[in-house]
């Protein structure tokens, strides 16, 4: 059972994760301003590192002896990313990647409370590993712009 807890808690990260992978995209095509450059550049290397940490969840969930189903539906429905609005400025562009961020620090909480319950160190680095990675990434988008 503790198995089947850290796997869904995992499949609540993949799914968060897909959906921002996803806006983070769609924001990086769209992006406009005399800060283009430089956020195109940045959204791009992060829904790059999104695509690798939702392939790396993915393959944790399998390591758990879990199979893999998540739909389109799933990630649109995912708790806390929203939809994409390609006509947001680049301010709130990135204000909306920052809420992103932090709903994916919460799907990896869960995953960590869950890991840790599970006495399962490798999930459990790993939620520690991502919440490092986001909280980062809130950083490196809050310092971009002037969102605070």
């Amino acid at each position: 059972m503790e198995g089947q807890t850290v796997a869904s808690a995992l499949t609540a990260v993949l799914k968060n994760a897909y959906a921002l992978y996803y806006k983070t995209q769609n924001y990086h095509w769209n992006v406009e301003g005399p800060t283009f450059a430089s956020l195109h550049a940045l959204f791009e290397d992060q829904y790059n590192e999104l695509r690798t940490e939702i392939d790396d969840v993915a393959e944790l969930i399998r390591g758990l002896g879990r199979k893999v189903t998540v739909s389109l539906a799933d990630i649109a429905g995912s708790n806390g990313i929203g939809e994409v609005n390609a006509r947001s400025s680049a301010d709130e562009m990135v204000a909306d990647l920052v809420d992103g961020h932090a709903a994916v620090e919460d799907t990896l909480l869960a995953a960590l409370d869950a890991a840790k319950s599970a006495g399962d160190e490798v999930v459990a680095g790993f939620a520690t590993e991502g919440l490092t990675r986001h909280r980062k990434t809130k950083w490196m988008l809050k310092s971009s712009v002037s969102v605070h």
